[in-house]
């Protein structure tokens, strides 16, 4: 099973780039070509994504990957899904350096020096 982030950077970048083979893709998202392949093969067998051969170019072994119709509205989802799970994370990281800050500054006015690194 895809996870969200996997599944968002993947419909994204078939999005922006139908035409990419299966090695760019996989380049691009960082994975394994086999990953890339598995990843592939499972939107295309949910009916999120179906392939497509480009009729004008003489390589007929080339082929585009195209959101259908489900394929759009599953983007869209987990968009919402992915920007939401990255706020809160944006959210814990702010309170985390409110902490760290406050215990600097803590340090700071204890006198010792924060800023440098053991010896």
């Amino acid at each position: 099973m895809l996870d969200d982030a996997t599944r968002y950077q993947l419909l994204k970048l078939l999005t922006e780039h139908p035409e990419s083979t299966q090695r760019e893709l996989a380049a691009a998202m960082g994975v394994s070509l086999g990953k890339a392949n598995y990843c592939l093969k499972a939107l295309v067998d949910k009916g999120l994504v179906k392939m497509g051969s480009f009729r004008s170019n003489p390589n007929k072994g080339v082929y585009a990957y195209l959101l259908t119709p489900e394929g759009v509205q599953e983007k869209a989802r987990v968009t919402v899904r992915f920007l939401h799970r990255k706020m809160a994370e944006y959210d814990a990281l702010q309170t985390e350096i409110a902490a760290l800050r406050r215990e600097v500054d803590d340090l700071a006015a204890s006198g010792l020096d924060a800023g440098r690194g053991a010896a």
